[in-house]
């Protein structure tokens, strides 16, 4: 899908502490290196974020993910099985590689894996293979839901925006849960059921 420049060009952003916007199944999105505080600063000053609002981890496959989390919990699992990839994001205890400027101090973190072939794409090329990310917008301003909506928000601020490739965005955020004492708690409804 992406030519070698273009390849070349997403991972030098990235490895040199740069912001990338792109594609998912749901909205556009912002993403890093988790790894990356000066890089995850950016992304807050780009969207105007509250520090308290933590980013979530993305990934093209879960098992990128399980790193950065606590052992997953029974239903939790069996949720991941059936919604991921998808718009689904789950909310677990994360572990010591997941950094506190991710999450904002907190002792939780989003994992999602998206189902849209160039956010997949991306990630298989890039170091670690997973993103801290969030929306592409002005933070209480909607997200950008095309390739043009988000040079026209953020394509002044960041290192670079990856085509789209003819894969669109749904336009409805993903579903966001977590766990609470072993019961299933919905933060956000989205498209996905629980």
């Amino acid at each position: 899908m992406f030519s070698t420049d273009e390849k070349e060009k997403i991972v030098s952003v990235l490895q040199n502490d740069g912001v990338i916007a792109f594609v998912t199944d749901t909205v556009w999105g912002l993403g890093c290196l988790p790894e990356s505080e000066k890089a995850v600063k950016k992304i807050y000053n780009i969207k105007n974020r509250e520090a308290a609002k933590p980013l979530i981890l993305m990934s093209n496959e879960v098992y990128n993910l399980f790193p950065f989390v606590k052992p997953i919990p029974m239903q939790a699992q069996r949720l991941i099985k059936q919604h991921l990839p998808g718009a689904l994001t789950v909310v677990l205890d994360k572990s010591a590689d997941t950094p506190d400027f991710v999450t904002s101090g907190m002792k939780t973190v989003g994992i999602r894996v998206p189902d849209n072939p160039v956010f997949a794409e991306i990630c298989k090329i890039i170091p670690g293979h997973v993103l801290a990310t969030t929306s592409a917008n002005i933070s209480h301003e909607p997200p950008a839901l095309s390739y043009q909506e988000a040079v026209d928000c953020v394509g002044s601020k960041v290192g670079y925006i990856v085509n789209d490739y003819g894969f669109k965005a749904l336009g409805v955020a993903s579903t966001v849960i977590g766990f609470v004492d072993g019961e299933v708690k919905i933060y956000r409804q989205g498209t996905v059921q629980i």
